[in-house]
């Protein structure tokens, strides 16, 4: 029988300030540091335009992360987008935790599974309203809603047209564009 020590978001941070994780692409996840999937140009550029575009509706409105940590609990993952409280300037000295988050984005090539399995139940336990996995392989976008007990409670698979994100209802985003 294996026992593992499991590492806190403060351990965590301490390795980074030492130098230990230094050009290593690794993120903690339920107090486990794993290795980041190699990301392919398809999956960085599909990630950057989505960015870019949520941005452009969501002005004035929310910061829009690109590729950059958020604080969790017991992780401290490393979402494609994640779509967080003004003002920016909040984040100098911190992530975005929490209470600061309206919804992530993941770009899924090679990490569906992944993104299904271990980061629904790490977005969810903190609950994080909202999680969208936009699939590339298959052409969607998965809606995770209703956080409970680490799960999401509805997912929702949509393949074109406009969702509307809990947190700003007058806003129309494209899933087609998304996916672009």
């Amino acid at each position: 029988m294996k026992t593992l020590a499991k590492w806190s978001v403060d351990d965590y941070h301490r390795m980074i300030e030492a130098g230990i994780l230094r050009d290593r692409r690794v993120e903690l996840l339920a107090g486990e540091i794993v290795e980041m999937s190699p990301e392919t140009p398809i999956h960085y550029n599909t990630a950057k335009r989505g960015a870019r575009y949520l941005e452009e509706l969501l002005a004035g409105k929310a910061d829009v992360r690109f590729n950059g940590p958020i604080t969790l609990p017991d992780s401290e993952p490393e979402p494609d987008i994640a779509i967080v409280r003004l003002p920016e300037s909040a984040y100098n000295d911190r992530h975005p935790g929490r209470d600061d988050i309206f919804w992530v984005v993941e770009v899924a090539k090679t990490s569906l599974k992944k993104d299904l399995d271990l980061k629904t139940s790490i977005y969810a336990s903190p609950e994080i309203q909202e999680y969208w996995i936009l699939d590339l392989s298959a052409r969607r976008m998965i809606v995770l809603r209703e956080p409970q007990n680490g799960q999401y409670a509805t997912q929702q698979v949509i393949r074109e047209g406009a969702i509307v994100p809990l947190a700003f209802p007058d806003i129309q985003v494209s899933v087609e564009r998304l996916l672009a």
